[in-house]
């Protein structure tokens, strides 16, 4: 039995009776990754760095699905249709020599190459990849190694975040063969002798944390035990303990939650990828619960590349704690009542929620049973904070006496969808004619724009998630029929 209290964080200016308190209930570790296929098993698309980022989450979950028994008929299809896509994509943004780079110009890119070849080599499980174009960029990133023994840093991301703590010489190459271990390039080739010899001289300075976490995972599946041992226990005297929870930090300073979780998910690896011992599996059984602690209500994390690294660590955790036996009992305890949630072998993969019957500060946990449980607590409320008003001021100055049917096309803010309320008054506002909503998009259907008059809308957005480094959204206005008298406008820079 565990027990647990749990503390509800209420925000000051929150506006009265906006207040849920939502408690779900999965018997599975990946099973808020799995019941939102939709978010992260995805087409992939965008350049050459986002499409492998959602190629890779795709293998990952397949994986699991696969080793645990779970992948259904209908799961593989789609799945499969999305690998076929991203891999064929991915392609256009590949160089003669086998490089790849994120629009498939300048210098090849060395870590997007090696992040490629190890996609497509796991990939290899599910639909047919040229073996050439995996021979082409294993090549090319072999001509990559200088005469130390490390690799070469060429070209330049796009996305910084894309690449989490990859950055210096060393830490890229102990990327780049942990890739080449994990196709099966054998330790005694002569590259991977070299890269090793490489890496092993900057065993001594293990003062980046990143750097560490990452080459205890690359000594882990090259076999020498030794060195993962020390490196292994310098991880734990740097470690970060919080009651159950376990991490760790590139600095005591940081703000952003996304490369401790790249760095934990190395270290989680790390122990698991050599025969794990129970002292093992209990060890890691921390840092899940911390990672678990981290991810979305959709099952993401707050990064591409974090997310890609924590869904291969914990469908690895997933694998070997797996077991189709075995029930648990969730209670939630709160001043006016309880809510109950069971979990079997049959409803494992159910979703199940329900919302506290009151909000207060506190609430107590109690989990009895024999079988993994993912418990999540999402507060839902409305704030001054989180909710930004959108105003749209609407003018045509053409030649005609007024415009055809005119489309409004709102983008929404990462993180940010539209009040439901606020949708409904503008579905029968002024001119309004239809409003849809396409996953990020608000689509508003106005009859028609009259020469010269004005017209006025607003929508309401509540910010449901937290992200960094919000980037503009833009909403574009054009004439249904003539699509190229387009109007672009930046919507908003931040949440105002």
């Amino acid at each position: 039995t565990l027990t647990e209290e749990l503390q509800i964080q209420l925000p000051r200016d929150v506006i009265p009776g906006s207040v849920r308190v939502l408690v779900s209930v999965l018997g599975d570790i990946l099973g808020r990754a799995l019941k939102n296929l939709n978010g992260l098993l995805k087409m992939p698309s965008g350049c050459g760095e986002q499409n492998a980022a959602a190629l890779a989450s795709d293998i990952y979950i397949l994986e699991y699905l696969t080793v645990t028994q779970q992948l259904t008929q209908a799961i593989k299809e789609k799945a499969t249709t999305f690998l076929i896509s991203g891999y064929q994509r991915q392609l256009n943004y590949k160089h003669a020599d086998g490089a790849y780079s994120a629009y498939g110009k300048g210098a090849g890119n060395t870590w997007l190459t090696a992040f490629v070849l190890r996609c497509f080599t796991k990939a290899q499980s599910f639909i047919y990849i040229d073996p050439q174009k995996i021979e082409e960029s294993k090549t090319w990133l072999l001509q990559q190694q200088r005469e130390n023994g490390c690799f070469l840093q060429s070209g330049k991301l796009f996305n910084n975040r894309m690449k989490g703590g990859v950055s210096d010489e060393v830490t890229l190459s102990a990327y780049i063969t942990a890739v080449f271990l994990e196709i099966k390039m054998p330790v005694s080739h002569p590259v991977m002798n070299k890269s090793l010899s490489c890496l092993k001289q900057s065993v001594s300075n293990l003062s980046n944390t990143y750097t560490t976490a990452l080459l205890a995972y690359v000594f882990t599946v090259a076999g020498d035990m030794e060195t993962r041992a020390q490196l292994l226990q310098h991880l734990d005297t740097v470690a970060i303990r919080q009651g159950g929870f376990l991490y760790w930090s590139q600095t005591s300073t940081e703000t952003s939650a996304s490369l401790p979780v790249e760095i934990s998910s190395y270290v989680l690896l790390a122990k698991l990828s050599a025969s794990p011992s129970n002292e093992d599996l209990g060890y890691a059984s921390h840092i899940v619960r911390w990672l678990t602690g981290q991810q979305n209500h959709y099952g993401g994390f707050s990064s591409t590349q974090d997310t890609v690294v924590a869904l291969q660590a914990l469908s690895l955790y997933a694998t070997l704690v797996f077991s189709a036996e075995g029930s648990s009992t969730v209670t939630v305890w709160s001043p006016s009542g309880q809510l109950t949630f069971y979990v079997s072998k049959t409803n494992k993969l159910v979703y199940q929620e329900k919302m506290l019957p009151d909000v207060t500060e506190k609430c107590k946990l109690e989990v009895k049973g024999t079988t993994c449980v993912l418990v999540q607590v999402k507060l839902s409320e409305l704030s001054q904070s989180n909710v930004t008003y959108l105003w749209f001021h609407c003018r045509y100055s053409g030649k005609e006496t007024s415009t055809n049917m005119v489309i409004l096309d709102i983008k929404m803010l990462s993180g940010f969808v539209p009040d439901p309320e606020s949708l409904k008054r503008l579905k029968g506002a002024l001119l309004v004619d239809r409003v849809e909503q396409n996953e990020d998009h608000v689509v508003v259907y106005l009859t028609e724009l009259t020469k010269d008059v004005p017209v006025d809308h607003q929508l309401e957005l509540i910010q449901e998630l937290s992200v960094e480094k919000l980037k503009p959204a833009v909403v574009k206005i054009y004439d249904y029929y003539k699509p190229s008298k387009t109007d672009t406008q930046t919507s908003i820079d931040s949440p105002h």
